[in-house]
């Protein structure tokens, strides 16, 4: 109780949630583009426990915290360049995180994509365990931040729980906004090919700095809306 009356613990509680949020961004357009799939019954069930499953790996990695420092320390060498547990999940989540993403920019090119395969358990529980694998690729240094930004755990909790719950209620605008405009489909699917190859780079100790990804996406998606506004005012 006493946390509720201090204005440190609000302050990171403020802090880690938009942090969270803001780092959700990724996965909110990978689960949009993951949950098109599915027949649209079960396309809210989907957004929903995919978002579950992966606020419950985020608070499994931040209650694991010590487990995931031991990532960090060299497994072997390959040539003059260590590689770590982190480096390995970070390249192999980049590189499933990339294949997924041309395998969904294929299927557009083919006129593949949005058929369904009939919303079958395997196919609906597959959609929710690969949103929660690759939020585990997302969340590992997001984690490692929030143990900075904040001494308590409850606080940690608090901001994760919240986070997801904000992300739970903007996820379905997200989807169909993405799902109404086929080109912001692909320009997503791009945006996720990018945070891939990123992500591999990341495991490869190159660094790609954030901000000019996301600098990518904000000045890519400027231009896709005034795309969309010219092509409304054609048509009229």
């Amino acid at each position: 109780m006493e946390l509720l009356h201090d204005p440190r613990a609000w302050l990171s509680f403020a802090t880690l949630a938009a942090l969270e949020i803001i780092l959700g961004i990724d996965n909110i357009i990978f689960l949009s583009i993951l949950v098109s799939r599915l027949p649209a019954k079960q396309q809210g069930r989907a957004r929903f426990l995919g978002l579950a499953f992966a606020m419950l790996t985020r608070l499994a990695l931040l209650f694991s915290i010590t487990w995931i420092a031991t990532l960090t320390s060299p497994l072997f060498n390959v040539g003059a360049y260590p590689v770590s547990g982190r480096a390995l999940i970070l390249f192999g989540g980049g590189l499933f995180l990339a294949l997924k993403s041309i395998a969904e920019i294929r299927g557009i090119l083919v006129g593949k994509h949005g058929a369904r395969k009939g919303g079958t358990f395997d196919n609906f529980w597959l959609v929710i365990f690969q949103i929660g694998l690759i939020d585990v690729v997302f969340s590992l240094d997001s984690v490692f931040t929030a143990v900075g930004l904040a001494s308590h755990i409850e606080v940690m909790v608090a901001a994760i729980v919240f986070a997801v719950l904000v992300m739970m209620l903007v996820s379905s605008v997200v989807s169909d906004f993405i799902n109404r405009y086929p080109t912001l489909k692909t320009l997503a699917l791009g945006f996720l090919l990018l945070i891939g190859v990123a992500l591999m780079a990341e495991g490869l100790h190159l660094e790609i700095p954030k901000p000019y990804l996301y600098f990518a996406l904000g000045f890519s998606g400027a231009m896709e809306w005034i795309n969309i506004r010219v092509g409304k005012r054609a048509r009229t």
